[in-house]
């Protein structure tokens, strides 16, 4: 067991740059913290009037969750999927041993952009498994009972949060709910104690578990907690993520999942080279290179929580 924990995960801006031309707001991985149940991958860009441009890009070992809080994200793949995403919908990307996707805003010029995009790390057998993709948008949702004030409600994205279950595919014992609080209400939280979680401050004001929250840090809550108390005074939006702590060690590197340095580098030689292993996305005349290795051997981060 983790046991308790109340630690501030602090964002910090990372510059995308090349055809992207934007920044993100990133939490995970954290220095100390590389997965949060098998969630191991947290960015929100914007909000900002933006032309999003991501070219094709590959990933293996994961899943991509793209969740729209404001604006539209049309989504391209391998696979032959073309989609457009907009707020209450949900887009789950399995990437297993190889697939590659880009995302657009929609539209030539800048829109009102904004989103919160996940990474949820595959176990074995899922990592070395064909590619996917999901777009939800209908998702299940529930009414939290209030002890003070307004109740809240929560839209289960992923996974399983009091007892109501997600339709999006999920390969490991994983929660990922927005909740939304009113104004005045206070209101407690269903957790798993076996699972661990951690909570995102999306917009507006909140106390939990009596820490004040700022917008956009996540407050990591460790396990064995049976329940945790929200409060809003203006009122929130708030995403939880946890589950079941994720034991194999993962290496990370760009877009890559892996468990070795042999791994990684040989996914990369396999992008460059154009394999068949990831695919084409149609409709791009580009695809985004992949960045020089670094001159030392790529090792595991270790939980330091």
């Amino acid at each position: 067991m983790i046991g308790q924990r109340r630690i501030v995960l602090e964002p910090r801006e990372v510059p995308l740059g090349g055809v992207r031309g934007m920044s993100v707001l990133r939490v995970l991985p954290h220095r100390n913290l590389p997965t949060i149940g098998a969630w191991c991958f947290l960015d929100r860009f914007g909000p900002a009037d933006t032309r999003m441009r991501v070219e094709p890009h590959p990933h293996i070992g994961l899943q991509t969750v793209t969740w729209p809080l404001i604006g539209e994200i049309r989504h391209r793949d391998s696979l032959g999927s073309d989609a457009d995403l907009r707020r209450g919908q949900l887009n789950l990307m399995t990437a297993g041993d190889g697939i590659s996707h880009s995302e657009y805003s929609i539209g030539d010029e800048p829109i009102p952009l904004d989103a919160l995009q996940f990474w949820v790390v595959l176990p074995e057998g899922a990592r070395q498994g064909i590619g996917g993709f999901e777009r939800h948008a209908d998702l299940p949702t529930l009414t939290l009972p209030a002890e003070e004030g307004p109740d809240a409600t929560a839209t289960v994205v992923l996974g399983e949060f009091a007892e109501v279950v997600s339709p999006a595919t999920v390969h490991t014992p994983i929660v990922g709910a927005e909740i939304a609080v009113p104004s005045g209400a206070r209101i407690r939280l269903p957790l798993r104690t076996d699972w661990e979680h951690a909570i995102m401050l999306v917009e507006g004001d909140a106390q939990v578990a009596t820490h004040g929250m700022t917008q956009n840090d996540v407050l990591y809550l460790g396990d064995s907690r049976d329940e945790v108390e929200v409060t809003s005074a203006q009122g929130a939006l708030l995403f939880l993520i946890g589950g079941e702590p994720f034991d194999d060690e993962i290496v990370m590197w760009w877009n890559f999942a892996g468990r070795t340095h042999e791994e990684i580098v040989e996914a990369r030689t396999d992008w460059e080279a154009a394999s068949p292993r990831f695919g084409v996305v149609e409709g791009h005349d580009v695809r985004i290179p992949a960045p020089p290795l670094p001159d030392v051997r790529l090792m595991p981060r270790g939980r330091r929580i």
